[in-house]
């Protein structure tokens, strides 16, 4: 840990040299422990392709009104902020969708996504959600919230942006997201369905990369087919600033989930083999919208169905004050009965007690859990405010509370590992 949140590393910045550093660097730590590569080629580098993009001038969002002869254009910081280029220029008919009313989206649309009656204002991931049905672009007002970061998220369109790649290497198909302001989104809603809108988002030439995820894995005795699978990311923020050779080094975030994943490795690795194959996957870019775990989930080292569970790690470097001294919490507690499962074997775990927060869909289990897998994320963060910033670093970190949950956590997962009990999803748990 103390390697991985050092300046050598800079950052582990995602889909950067520094964050493959680190990424050969925990494949060593695998093969000392007798863990067997599972990544690409037998090696345990799993390499991830991603492109990076830079929007060069500002988007335009244009329709013409039945009988006028110019366009009306809105303009990026203006009527209209763009939060997810997607395909760059797009054009297409407009599509008035009601969150909830069961509409079908049309492929290529551009949807204009608004809440049902007294249903609460809308997300970027209820756009996120229509985005993946085969729109081109889905548009949706402003909150106060989006208009209280109007100009940074102005300005944030312009900053290099990783983005998946498709399996061609090239820039993957995808819906464009688009805030409306306020006036903008009712002239929008009194348009007709069908009218014709387009999406111009003028762009750099895209660069193609590479992010990097460590797979291992344990191969189990039973014949039957059954895997469980622990996991953290191994990327960060990187370089906070050049001049002053400042780093986000990411001690809590995630080095010491890696540190959890590393130790059960050796744990497991040394000791009689489990009766389930365990895969221990370490994400790349995770900070960058959870890359490296997308493309896990899309390219399995074994199939999803025969996935029983993912454990994600993720910040248990410092006691949460909101839980028991040395026990950690589980993200999406009620969805599944993973976590009591676990605690009645003994493991230090009670539910997330920031439900606000919503942890479970912002870490890398959630690819997987979307697909099906029960797939959750163990922590104790406590809302600290070292969070992001250059000050996450390995002074802060709690070692004694660290031992104290990872030991509680050995003896219940070792039970999994060799068990035949398939965690379940409770009613209305899955995503």
């Amino acid at each position: 840990m103390n390697f991985l949140a050092s300046d050598a590393l800079r950052g582990r910045g995602s889909a950067t040299p520094d964050e493959r550093v680190a990424a050969t660097y925990i494949a060593s730590e695998l093969e000392q422990y007798g863990v067997e590569p599972s990544g690409d080629k037998g090696q345990y580098l799993e390499a991830v392709p991603v492109i990076r993009r830079k929007i060069s001038k500002a988007p335009q969002l244009q329709f013409t009104l039945p009988g006028a002869s110019a366009p009306v254009e809105w303009t990026h910081g203006g009527d209209i902020v763009v939060m997810q280029v997607g395909r760059g220029s797009a054009s297409g008919p407009l599509q008035k969708v009601e969150v909830g009313a069961g509409n079908a989206v049309q492929k290529d649309a551009f949807v204009l996504l608004s809440a049902s009656p007294g249903q609460p204002a809308l997300t970027r991931a209820d756009a996120e959600k229509v985005a993946g049905q085969g729109a081109a672009v889905v548009m949706m007002a402003e909150t106060a919230r989006l208009r209280a970061r109007w100009k940074d998220a102005e300005q944030a369109l312009f900053s290099e942006k990783v983005e998946a790649a498709s399996a061609q290497g090239d820039a993957a198909d995808k819906a464009g997201i688009v805030v409306l302001s306020k006036s903008a989104f009712e002239q929008m809603l009194a348009l007709a369905d069908g009218l014709e809108i387009r999406l111009d988002a003028p762009e750099d030439a895209p660069q193609k990369t590479f992010t990097y995820n460590v797979i291992g894995k344990i191969k189990g005795t039973n014949p039957a087919p059954s895997a469980i699978v622990f996991g953290a990311h191994l990327d960060h923020l990187g370089v906070a600033s050049e001049a002053d050779g400042t780093f986000y080094s990411g001690a809590d975030d995630d080095a010491s989930g890696v540190a959890a994943v590393l130790e059960l490795a050796r744990v497991l690795g040394r000791g009689p083999k489990p009766k389930r194959t365990v895969l221990f996957a370490l994400f790349g870019s995770e900070e960058l919208g959870g890359l490296g775990s997308t493309y896990f989930a899309e390219h399995p080292p074994v199939p999803l169905s025969q996935i029983a569970a993912e454990l994600e790690f993720e910040m248990i470097g410092r006691p949460d004050p909101a839980v028991p001294a040395d026990t950690l919490w589980l993200t999406g507690w009620p969805r599944s009965n993973l976590g009591p499962t676990l605690k009645a074997h003994g493991a230090k775990l009670t539910g997330d007690p920031h439900p606000e927060q919503n942890f479970f869909r912002r870490s890398d289990n959630y690819w997987l859990a979307e697909r099906g897998v029960v797939a959750e994320t163990i922590s104790s963060y406590g809302l600290h405010a070292d969070y992001h910033q250059v000050t996450d670093k390995v002074d802060k970190i709690d070692f004694k509370h660290m031992d104290r949950a990872i030991g509680s956590l050995l003896g219940p997962l070792q039970w999994l590992v060799n068990a035949s009990i398939r965690p379940k999803w409770n009613p209305g748990g899955q995503p």
